[in-house]
């Protein structure tokens, strides 16, 4: 059951733009929420009481890659992280602080980075072309990368071949990111593992 003000939302909504996107996403949001509690009806409570999934997920944002749905593990199983092309820079505090609560915090055993093949981010950067925004700052990472492995690129046959190893190659180079955080480093130096 909704409460307080959000519970008005939806309605607040569908008096103010009755046809707008938003009013029909909390419409939706309403409907699933009403099948869960029909299936479960303590569904809700126990995940508000808990939060203890063994793995934290960095995925990119792409919405084709819907991370409890492709592995197939219930809502609260994964903590997840997102943004374009699945990146673990040093200067992205968000991803650091995700990625320190998760260990931290949450003590998961696991923490996924997951790429995928046919990603926006890193085609954009296997070109050289400019998207002239930040997104271009963001992308640095991913051409970085390129040019690390450069010569095992080029030896690939066709732009596919290229792209798919540089998919490849960004997920292992941000796992080794996400190893030298110092969350990660500190966990280890406690000993969780």
């Amino acid at each position: 059951m909704m409460r307080g003000l959000f519970g008005k939302l939806p309605q607040f909504f569908e008096r103010a733009r009755p046809s707008s996107p938003l009013s029909e996403l909390l419409k939706r949001n309403q409907a699933w929420a009403n099948e869960v509690r029909n299936v479960d009806g303590k569904f809700f409570e126990r995940l508000a009481r808990q939060q203890t999934p063994k793995y934290m997920w960095i995925g990119c944002a792409d919405a084709r890659v819907p991370a409890n749905t492709i592995v197939g593990l219930p809502i609260g199983s994964i903590f997840v992280h997102r943004n374009v092309a699945n990146l673990v820079n040093h200067t992205d505090f968000n991803c650091l602080s995700a990625i320190e609560y998760a260990v931290k915090v949450l003590k998961v055993e696991h923490v996924l980075v997951v790429g995928h093949y046919g990603c926006a981010g890193v085609r954009s950067a296997l070109s050289e072309q400019r998207h002239t925004g930040l997104v271009d700052n963001w992308l640095r990472h991913i051409r970085d990368v390129r040019m690390k492995y450069l010569d095992k690129l080029e030896v690939l046959e066709g732009d596919e071949a290229q792209f798919d190893a540089l998919c490849e190659l960004n997920v292992l180079e941000q796992v080794k990111n996400v190893a030298a955080t110092t969350a990660v480093q500190d966990a280890w130096a406690r000993g969780q593992r």
